[in-house]
């Protein structure tokens, strides 16, 4: 029970980053959800979506296809 609360909390928690990331109107915004993403993935083991988010911090703020890759990483949890 206590594991499915906690991977529960930890997809909410993703979701919430690719969204601030989306709504993201800056590339600092899109910069700290993109690094909350990576840290949080991280936590949890998630290597691939943490070299993800990575990039995503270190490229253009609201690219398209690093968004996708994302959704489909996350989808794979």
């Amino acid at each position: 029970m206590l594991i499915a609360e906690l991977r529960e909390a930890f997809l909410l928690g993703v979701r919430r980053c690719l969204e601030a990331m989306k709504a993201a109107t800056h590339a600092d915004g899109w910069i700290a959800a993109a690094l909350r993403l990576k840290g949080l993935a991280a936590s949890f083991g998630a290597i691939r979506l943490m070299a993800l988010a990575g990039e995503a911090a270190a490229g253009q703020a609201n690219d398209a296809a690093v968004l996708r890759r994302l959704h489909r990483a996350i989808d794979r949890l």
